[in-house]
């Protein structure tokens, strides 16, 4: 059978992914019906449903604006952090999909494009008209993409074909993945995005991954005097699944990854510009310096939550000499030992001021000191 052959049997028979769409289609957008669960993807129907009530029709023509000279400048400006810390990443995903005919792009927070990289196909006007710099490719401009969704759903999200609100638009398939910045605010969207091309859903796991290590960057990015990795007790610790907090020399957290602000509930809320490490961790600022010295041992991590953590205290000094953490944790009981320690040698043995510089009661520190000497 000739390619042509191939192509013409398939238009004829399309796949029953493409016929579940092309049904969804019939119901919402030409009836208004409600779908079956399972039809389509919640977060393309809630898209959907979002330009039905911007006024946008399915057959209406889409021009890929780029935005004005002015605007252009400011945004290049705004985001040339973001362009140059993620454009070593950017290259990395765009090797990882060469062979397969779809291609990367970075918008900011507003859904225009910022960067893109990878093979894209110049003399086909679909692939070039949505990777110019300076396109505005979010929900309102464009309908139903990845990116656009990504950008209202703020989670990862795979749009294939027809499930692109436009009929202009369902040539292409992409991924696309929300990128949270050092304060845990939304800054841009990773997207993958190929023209004509097989659906492969694996790579919103890609895309999903690779938003991650550029947020890692945008975080190690930021002035600091400490790092510490996070993870849950029993799990490794060094690698790009960790919890990355970074702290200034007064104990400032200066910013976090989406990791640590998912293990860490006070670190969740992008409005809060200053947070202090001991808002955070039942742990002075000291102790933590302290153990940067030993960045090859974990230490035990209370959160005010009662909740513990392991954590590798690494200063910025040595970061890029820094090796996973193999030696074993230092339990809480050692932590609080060598507070004690030292607030009892900095007060000259005044048991009442080392108590009110720990936050206990004298009774309590003699009872803790009376353990300590068992």
């Amino acid at each position: 059978m000739t390619k042509n052959a191939i192509i013409s049997s398939a238009a004829a028979h399309p796949s029953p992914r493409l016929a579940s769409i092309t049904q969804a289609r019939q119901a919402l957008l030409q009836t208004g019906q409600k779908l079956q669960t399972g039809r389509i993807s919640p977060w393309v129907e809630r898209s959907w449903q979002r330009c039905l009530a911007l006024g946008l029709k399915p057959r209406m023509s889409v021009a890929f604006d780029q935005i004005s000279a002015a605007r252009a400048r400011s945004t290049q400006e705004a985001n040339q952090h973001l362009a140059s810390t993620a454009r070593p990443l950017l290259e990395n995903l765009a090797r990882a999909i060469v062979n397969t005919r779809y291609f990367a792009i970075l918008t900011n927070a507003e859904g225009v494009v910022v960067d893109a990289c990878g093979a894209i196909d110049r003399s086909d006007t679909r692939a070039t008209q949505i990777t110019r710099v300076g396109t505005d490719l979010c929900e309102h401009s464009i309908g139903t993409t990845a990116i656009g969704t990504a950008l209202s759903e703020l989670q990862p999200v795979w749009v294939h074909r027809g499930e692109h609100f436009f009929e202009a638009t369902s040539v292409y398939s992409c991924a696309g993945a929300p990128l949270f910045g050092p304060d845990g605010a939304c800054i841009g969207i990773l997207d993958v995005t190929g023209v004509d091309v097989q659906e492969r859903r694996e790579l919103k796991h890609l895309v999903r991954q690779s938003a991650c290590k550029i947020e890692n960057a945008m975080v190690l990015a930021q002035k600091h005097s400490i790092l510490l990795r996070l993870n849950w007790p029993g799990n490794p610790i060094g690698h790009e699944a960790d919890g990355l907090v970074c702290l200034d020399e007064d104990g400032w957290i200066k910013g976090a990854n989406r990791v640590a602000r998912q293990m860490v509930s006070d670190l969740t809320s992008a409005t809060r510009a200053d947070v202090h490490i001991n808002e955070v961790f039942g742990l002075p600022i000291e102790q933590l310096f302290d153990a940067s010295k030993r960045p090859d041992h974990l230490l035990e991590l209370p959160l005010w939550s009662g909740l513990r953590l392991q954590a590798q205290a690494i200063a910025h000094t040595d970061e890029a000499n820094a090796l996973p953490a193999t030696s074993g944790t230092v339990p809480l009981r050692d932590v609080e030992a060598a507070m004690i320690r030292k607030a009892v040698d900095d007060t000259g043995g005044n048991i009442s001021q080392a108590a009110r510089m720990l936050g206990i009661g004298r009774a309590t520190l003699y009872r803790k000191l009376g353990q300590r000497a068992h």
